[in-house]
């Protein structure tokens, strides 16, 4: 087994870092753990178009509807079944890669989520509550701004007949969703690279990137995924788990998508304005500032400090009498 660095000693191991803490920490893990991961994503993406197939023997109308899903309409809010479809099949990357994990880095699998070694469920409650309350305060100022055109289409509550039951499909698959793309952009590439490169800026700013080219925004749009990322990604590392930046990852797109099932806004617009921007900017900065009050406050600890093995001291040999040569044996 790889010796841990030095850093899992003194300070402690950072978020990024967990992964000299479990069995096999070698160079290779992250390569290894990522490749697994898909291969099992395609496996369980599979098993999913599967039962739509068989479902669609059924009612031949299944297919009908998934097939807009390649003609460019990402949301369709009058169809749960399409959201459902897109959604789940984000949220399928969080098994995908915690079998993954599991399998090529074996014990202590909870370290995939925090230094706790689990998910801090209290405090991804009081982070989710703090989420909804900077949420409906900014977004509720905005509407004092001047609106803006976007150019999208907005779908009016009335002419929604799948409301209700778009409604439920986005409070059951959001979270998982959300949490999905957090374990990935936040849990594994920062910890994947935190295997090679000690310094959190790194593991913190080299994922954005990929984060801002899964998003298909404009340029602006795209700026305010790149300014969230980073927000998501100090937070992990700041507060030593993903649960600040599930939190925020959750209410923000339950916010985006209420909204839009309320009139409000165009689900599927790609250019969000600037003013648009600003909100979420404005969002983000202050729900990073009360959860870095809040996490001052809780006394928690943010790294994992692993024992250093204790040298056992090896007793003396006795110096055994030579052995008689055989010429001297009568």
């Amino acid at each position: 087994m790889t010796q841990p660095p030095a850093d899992a000693f003194a300070d402690g191991l950072g978020f990024h870092r967990l992964v000299f803490a479990r069995r096999r920490p070698g160079w290779w893990t992250p390569l290894v753990v990522g490749l697994v991961g898909l291969a099992f994503y395609v496996v369980l993406t599979l098993l999913g178009v599967v039962a739509l197939l068989v479902w669609s023997l059924v009612d031949p109308t299944i297919m009908q509807r998934l097939l807009a899903i390649g003609e460019g309409v990402a949301f369709d809010l009058a169809d749960p079944l399409i959201m459902a479809v897109v959604l789940g099949s984000i949220a399928l990357m969080l098994p995908a890669y915690v079998l993954a994990s599991l399998l090529i880095n074996g014990r202590r699998v909870g370290l995939v989520s925090s230094a706790f070694g689990r998910l801090r469920w209290r405090w991804m409650l009081l982070c989710a509550a703090a989420g909804v309350v900077v949420a409906g305060v900014v977004t509720g100022l905005s509407f004092l701004l001047p609106a803006e055109e976007t150019g999208g289409e907005v779908l009016q509550p009335g002419d929604n007949p799948q409301l209700w039951a778009t409604l439920i499909v986005l409070l059951l698959v959001v979270p998982f969703q959300a949490a999905s793309e957090e374990y990935v952009f936040r849990g594994y590439l920062m910890q994947a690279i935190g295997r090679w490169l000690r310094h959190p800026a790194f593991a913190i700013l080299l994922p954005v990137p990929l984060f801002v080219l899964g998003h298909l925004y404009d340029p602006l749009g795209q700026v305010s995924v790149g300014v969230f990322a980073v927000a998501a990604g100090w937070l992990t590392w700041r507060t030593g788990g993903l649960e600040a930046a599930i939190s925020i990852h959750v209410v923000n797109n339950l916010l985006a998508f209420l909204l839009a099932l309320a009139g409000l806004s165009d689900v599927n617009a790609t250019s969000p304005g600037i003013l648009s921007f600003i909100v979420s900017t404005v969002m983000v900065g202050a729900y990073v500032a009360l959860v870095e009050v809040m996490f001052r406050r809780s006394g928690m600890p943010r790294t994992l400090r692993l024992t250093a093995p204790v040298a056992v001291p090896v007793p003396p040999v006795e110096p055994q009498a030579a052995m008689p040569s055989a010429s001297r044996i009568v």
